[in-house]
């Protein structure tokens, strides 16, 4: 449970109808192994102790004495075991039958929630047997105790405040209004569902969407246990199809016609980020919903659920297809307004050869088309000087000629010297002034040559180069309309090689390839051997590392030692933990000192939800200080 992490599981238990007591063993028997896989939230399906299918045999006293029986019994087997359990069982009050979910927690029934909606056409027809559930919650007596009984009560943990979990059974959630929606609006994290829902053809088709998207509607974790194999087949068909959800995402689910147990780990303080981000989701005025405090250890969770090494890339090729065209006319719709809007007649693109330049000549040559705009106003500008190899050279100016684009090139090692001169600089240091010199040299080019055509100058720097601060202020910082500007370097290489693949110029193909085999590099030092000698990997850390950092620190708020675990799981094999917390360090020091760069960017279009611009989605003091995120990262223990 440390960092939010929260291990649950939804199971689906061998049973026999209303043979309680073997169904009562069978139930126990998940309790352990829950217990041994260290789970802190256990969900069984709808009616599980007796059976769902029993159907008239619900108005038997020997089987609703027997199902009282069993749950004391599963609640008292629970008294050692670390974990909250939600099992389905009949409950008689006040000479009415309910169909509940009992909350058991350390060898007590801390609560029943009953269920709210009774499905009673087609297939179902529980009102025959079953009441529906009160208006409200009030206690009852229970085996001579008093005990919590009604629809959504909200149960919180005392170690684990944000951990606050509801129960809905089965129809409550196809309902128009599922009771879970009022859970969620009082402060629930974590819903449960105790169902028996049968299988008919493509029914787990709209099962899984109608859980994926009411973990997405509600921002919570989503546990949905499901009747399976043992219920009656008399008329219906059982699959066990159980699913574990967390905010429109699928953490696990259970194959269908097999009786399993499934675990992941739901990320509590990811919900409640993603709720205090979310301005829609507003919260009750007041509370109407019953709280009942609940026991659970804090302890570190073993992780099962695996994040993507690219999280802003999609693994699926398919899908990674379809994103890549859509980010690429979104870049390019943005550029296509913005060059209509300033009447301008032509766009100035300086290329090195590199991912990020040729990102974003691709995008322009994109607008022109979408403008019926002959590209030969397209000016790529080539500027070789002191470290510019003849591979980028090349590819830089083949890929300008094979786009159709008008090829300029302008020397500046001349410029760059007299500049030298000038501010009394040793040609001979090549320190940070040697490199920026270069980079501004080459924006004031750009700028002046676009000016002189009535044009406008199209950025190229990405998103990850913005994270980290690797661009010379007022140097290739700057632009007119930074096309790359919410793209993370990680994807970059993605979109230039979706523009590969897909097109049908051989020789452009050629080149992209040999671009994307290209070491990335500012090209600020001089080659050895006529080789790149500056490797912008080796000095800041790989970009793979950095995009993972930035997505877990911007899109969910994650500390530094979360990032850091989620890290060390996911690069396991290739990078060891120390390698990941330099860098992770690295990234944390270059993004707070660097955000001064990032105050005054220029226009550029947000592509995903993702995105550094200070007008839009990050807003930060350029002097903020970072002492909390390194504490944070000094407390970690390798």
């Amino acid at each position: 449970m440390r960092q939010g992490f929260v291990k649950v599981a939804a199971v689906t238990p061998d049973i026999r109808v209303a043979d309680v007591e073997y169904n009562t063993k069978q139930i126990c028997a998940a309790l352990d192994e829950a217990a041994q896989e260290r789970a802190k939230i256990v969900v069984f399906p709808e009616l599980c102790v007796t059976g769902y299918t029993c159907g008239d045999l619900f108005a038997q006293d020997v089987l609703l004495q027997a199902a009282k029986t069993a749950i004391k019994k599963i609640a008292a087997y629970t008294e050692e075991k670390d974990m909250l359990a939600f099992v389905g069982t009949p409950l008689q009050v006040d000479g009415k039958l309910y169909n509940t979910a009992a909350a058991v927690n350390r060898g007590k029934i801390i609560g029943f929630t009953t269920k709210t909606f009774l499905p009673n056409y087609a297939e179902f027809y529980e009102m025959r047997q079953f009441a529906p559930g009160p208006e409200a919650c009030r206690d009852i007596l229970f085996d001579g105790e008093s005990v919590l009984f009604g629809p959504q009560i909200l149960f919180q943990a005392r170690s684990m405040e944000q951990l606050i979990v509801a129960a809905e059974i089965c129809e409550d959630v196809w309902s128009p209004i599922p009771p879970s929606i009022g859970a969620a609006l009082e402060g629930a994290t974590v819903i449960v569902n105790c169902s028996a829902s049968d299988e008919t053809i493509g029914k787990d088709v709209y099962r899984r969407e109608l859980i994926q998207g009411q973990s997405a509607r509600l921002i919570a974790g989503y546990i949905y246990a499901n009747a399976g194999e043992g219920e009656s087949t008399t008329d219906l068909v059982f699959g066990g199809h159980s699913i574990i959800a967390e905010n429109g995402s699928i953490l696990k689910e259970a194959k269908r016609f097999c009786n399993q147990a499934i675990y992941s780990e739901i990320d509590v303080q990811r919900v409640i980020r993603e709720r205090r981000q979310n301005t829609t989701f507003r919260m009750r005025g007041e509370r109407t919903l019953v709280r009942v405090p609940f026991d659970l250890n804090i302890e570190k969770t073993e992780l099962t659920r695996r994040c993507s090494k690219y999280p802003f890339v999609p693994p699926n090729e398919l899908l990674r297809a379809n994103r890549c065209e859509e980010i690429l006319t979104i870049q390019a719709m943005g550029l296509k307004k913005r060059l209509a809007h300033t009447h301008a007649s032509s766009a100035v693109v300086g290329i090195s050869g590199g991912l990020d330049s040729t990102l974003a000549l691709i995008v322009t040559a994109r607008a022109f088309d979408l403008l019926g705009l002959d590209k030969k106003n397209i000016h790529a500008v080539t500027m070789p000087c002191f470290g510019t190899t003849d591979r980028t050279y090349q590819n830089a100016c083949k890929m300008s000629i094979q786009l159709g684009a008008t090829l300029r090139e302008v020397p500046i090692a001349e410029a760059v010297n007299v500049h030298f001169r000038d501010i009394g600089h040793d040609p001979e240091d090549h320190s940070v002034t040697y490199e920026n010199a270069q980079a501004r040299e080459r924006t004031q080019v750009l700028m002046d040559i676009a000016n002189g055509m009535g044009g406008m100058v199209i950025g190229t720097g990405d998103l990850s180069e913005l994270a980290l601060g690797w661009a010379t202020y007022n140097g290739d910082h700057m632009s007119m309309y930074g096309v790359n500007a919410s793209i993370p370097k990680t994807l970059v290489r993605y979109l230039v090689k979706h523009a590969a693949d897909t097109t049908e110029d051989a020789a452009l193909k050629e080149v992209l390839y040999d671009v994307l085999d290209t070491p990335v590099s500012p090209e600020l030092l001089p080659p050895k051997d006529g080789d790149i000698a500056q490797k912008t990997e080796d000095l800041v850390g790989p970009y793979e590392l950095h995009d993972f950092f930035l997505y877990y620190l911007l899109r969910f708020g994650y500390e530094p030692s979360k990032i850091y675990r989620l890290a060390k799981q996911t690069f396991a094999g290739e990078y060891d933990g120390e390698t990941i917390l330099k860098w992770l360090k690295t990234f944390c020091r270059r993004f707070f000192t660097q955000q001064f760069k990032r105050s005054c960017l220029p226009d550029g279009p947000k592509v995903g939800t993702v995105a550094l611009s200070p007008r839009g989605d990050w807003r930060m003091p350029s002097d903020a200080c970072m002492t909390v995120w390194m504490q944070d990262l000094e407390q970690i223990e390798e």
